[in-house]
């Protein structure tokens, strides 16, 4: 038990980052990434050393976030049916900041795996490049050129779409 404190401890900020970066909420990131250390927990004995134990983590605690994620979708949000329409002063302006978020956010979606994934990792995870590149079994140089493909074909299609 010491052993797996001793864990928790070293890895639940990069894991934590990592499922922050895919749900963007910090209320989700903390509850999926401490169900996925007690999933890890209770299957310690299934590590086979394969692979490190940080790649062992993320993949448990990304495992968790999908499935949260999809229980999630099921339930109907009663905030979304109580919203009352407020206008806000600037409203034009919080518009077009509400519409360009959503463009890019559209834009990010439509990429292909894995720039797609090396992009959030980064930009919303603030994962390095050496932790990217591990969590897809590759080095920190590949990582650092799918992201800067990534963000200079969102940089493309955004400009494409906005003229």
């Amino acid at each position: 038990m010491a052993d797996f404190e001793r864990i928790y401890t070293d890895h639940f900020p990069s894991v934590y980052k990592y499922i922050f970066s895919l749900c963007r909420n910090p209320a989700t990131a903390e509850e999926v990434t401490q169900e996925a250390f007690y999933k890890a927990m209770m299957h310690m004995d299934q590590f086979d050393g394969t692979c490190q134990l940080y790649v062992w983590l993320c993949q448990i605690a990304k495992n968790t976030y999908f499935t949260y994620h999809q229980k999630q979708k099921r339930q109907v949000s009663e905030e979304a049916a109580d919203l009352s329409q407020e206008i806000a002063p600037d409203f034009e302006r919080d518009l077009m900041d509400q519409e360009t978020a959503r463009r890019l956010h559209v834009l990010l979606h439509q990429l292909p795996e894995p720039y797609k994934e090396v992009f959030s990792l980064r930009v919303f995870g603030e994962l390095p490049f050496a932790q990217i590149g591990e969590l897809f079994g590759k080095t920190d140089s590949w990582a650092r050129v799918i992201f800067y493909r990534a963000k200079t074909k969102l940089r493309r299609d955004f400009d494409e779409n906005t003229v």
